[in-house]
């Protein structure tokens, strides 16, 4: 085994935000083609790991003025640089305590095989892991209204990454309580309205309801909104859209978070581009 308080120690001196751990028995419901173990067939603990997105990286496309510090800060360097070099440094620690690590990128779920089977009961490469999914296995939050995992501590500020181990680490508890605010206000935030729907998502028995969206009408939002950076299959990146910057207003105003600032991060009405053709005349 590899002790609990020494992995998360590591982890958080190599800038992890978050830790969190599942024992594989929780993937069980899955089916094989999204299942861990079509990766690594050993796996007995899968580690989710989240660098959080500055607040301040939002604070362009808030007011308007600037979309590259998200687009650098938010997305592209904090996935591929900052949280990638923790991610590999906490599967260097964990093979250096001589078990093996799988380390995984936060690649589209939706992304399509890509190959053929190399054995009758393989599923076809690439199986692409949901982690959003195993972030709620791996007791870090919850799923949000709008299909983001929401946490205690950030809401839907953060990145995450993950490693497959054969190590048995004690598993985190799952979040019971309810991070997102579900009112009529964050349910309204879309200008577009994408939301047509609700479903209940059950993940070990945590029951979360979510909106239905039209993926088509996402994909054309310029409120903030932004085609997905791995997959044109995969949903579109709303971190800075207008529907989880209303979020994240309303979690901060009602202190559901723990990252709380000095001031309120909307100073005025948000805001909005309703159809793509205004985008480009403004």
């Amino acid at each position: 085994m590899i002790e609990k308080k020494e992995l998360q120690a590591f982890a958080r001196e190599s800038g992890a935000d978050l830790v969190g751990v599942a024992n594989i028995e929780r993937f069980d419901p899955l089916p094989p083609a999204k299942h861990p173990r079509a990766i690594f067939p050993e796996t007995r603990s899968v580690i989710v790991l989240g660098r959080r997105i500055t607040r301040g990286s939002l604070r362009g496309v808030e007011e308007g003025a600037n979309f590259q510090s998200y687009q650098m800060y938010g997305s592209d360097w904090l996935m591929n640089r900052f949280l990638a070099l923790t991610t590999f440094q906490v599967a260097e620690f964990i093979e250096d305590h001589r078990w093996e690590a799988v380390p995984l990128q936060d690649l589209p779920p939706e992304t399509p095989a890509m190959g053929v089977k190399v054995r009758k009961d393989n599923p076809p490469p690439n199986v692409t892991l949901d982690l959003i999914d195993a972030a709620v296995r791996a007791g870090l939050g919850e799923i949000g209204y709008y299909g983001e995992l929401m946490t205690p501590q950030f809401g839907a500020r953060q990145r995450v990454q993950m490693i497959l181990t054969d190590a048995q680490i004690e598993p985190d508890p799952i979040v019971t309580k309810e991070i997102c605010p579900r009112d009529e206000a964050v349910k309204k935030a879309c200008p577009l309205g994408a939301v047509k729907g609700e479903k209940t998502v059950d993940i070990c028995g945590k029951r979360m309801v979510v909106a239905a969206l039209d993926r088509g009408t996402c994909g054309r939002c310029r409120n903030g909104a932004y085609p997905n950076p791995m997959h044109r299959a995969g949903q579109p990146d709303r971190l800075a859209a207008l529907c989880i910057r209303t979020c994240m207003v309303h979690l901060e105003q009602e202190k559901r978070i723990g990252n709380l600032f000095a001031h309120e991060f909307r100073k005025r009405e948000p805001w909005t581009v309703r159809v793509e053709e205004d985008f480009y005349k403004a």
